[in-house]
C-alpha cells in the first residue's frame, strides 16, 4: 500500500484566510487528482492567544486592532478575495471575536479518529457562516455531537487537562520554529508554503515535489 503525501496545516479557525486557504488547497488537490493521496494533520495557532475565554464583541476587538471603522472594508476584502474559492462570510453573523484553544481541542480529539478536516470543516462553518461562539463549551459540545460524536467523550475531551497543554505545546513548537502568520503549510515534511496560496501556486509545489520524487504516492 503505498503511503500518502503529509500535509500538516497550521490554522486558526477564527483565521478568515485560513478558511480561504483550505478551500483553495482542496480544489488544487481535486484538480490534480490528490484528493485521496494526501493526509492531512491540522496543528494549532491561536492569533489572539490572549483573548478571555468569553470572548468580546468583534467591532470592539477589529477596531481595537486594525482602527476604528476598518471592519466593513476588511470583510469586503476577504469576501472578494473568497469568491473564486467557493467560500462564502457571513459577516453580519459574525458578532464575537472568540478564544478558540477548546476548538483545537475539540479537532485534535476528532483527529483520533481520523475525522479532524470534517471537524475543522464545522467550526469554520459553524463561526463564519452560522455565527455561532466557537469559544463556548456548550456550543462546541453541539456541534460534536452534530457530527456524530457522543456528548460525555466530547465533556471529557474538552476537560483533558492534558489535551490542552498538548495544543499550548503545539502552539509554542510552531512560534519556535518561525511560524509567524497562518496559513502554514508544511509538506512532506520538509517544504514550506506560507499563506493561502492559489491553486496554480499549489501546482508549481506539486510539479517540485514531482522533481523530486515525492509527489503524493
Amino acid at each position: 500500500m503505498q503511503e500518502k503525501l503529509p500535509i500538516a496545516i497550521v490554522s486558526d479557525i477564527v483565521c478568515p484566510w485560513c478558511f480561504i486557504g483550505k478551500a483553495r488547497l482542496e480544489t488544487a488537490l481535486a484538480d490534480h487528482g490528490l484528493t485521496d493521496k494526501v493526509a492531512i494533520t491540522w496543528l494549532p495557532y491561536e492569533l489572539n492567544p490572549e483573548m478571555p475565554a468569553e470572548g468580546m464583541d468583534r467591532t470592539t476587538y477589529l477596531n481595537t486592532k486594525f482602527g476604528p471603522g476598518k471592519r466593513k472594508e476588511i470583510e469586503t476584502r476577504l469576501s472578494e478575495a473568497a469568491l473564486e474559492s467557493g467560500v462564502t462570510f457571513n459577516w453580519p453573523k459574525v458578532t464575537r471575536s472568540v478564544n478558540t484553544r477548546m476548538a483545537h481541542m475539540l479537532v485534535a480529539a476528532a483527529a483520533t479518529v481520523q475525522r479532524g478536516t470534517e471537524m475543522k470543516a464545522a467550526l469554520f462553518k459553524a463561526y463564519f457562516q452560522d455565527g455561532r461562539d466557537i469559544g463556548d463549551l456548550e456550543t462546541l459540545v453541539a456541534i460534536a455531537t452534530e457530527l456524530g460524536f457522543e456528548e460525555t467523550a466530547v465533556r471529557d475531551e474538552l476537560a483533558n487537562d492534558e489535551l490542552r497543554e498538548t495544543i499550548i505545546g503545539l502552539e509554542a513548537h510552531a512560534q519556535k520554529v518561525g511560524v509567524t502568520g497562518v496559513p502554514f503549510f508544511i509538506v512532506d515534511g520538509k517544504l514550506a508554503v506560507s499563506g493561502a496560496q492559489t491553486p496554480d501556486v499549489w501546482a508549481q509545489v506539486f510539479a517540485q515535489l514531482a522533481q523530486t520524487g515525492t509527489d503524493a504516492r
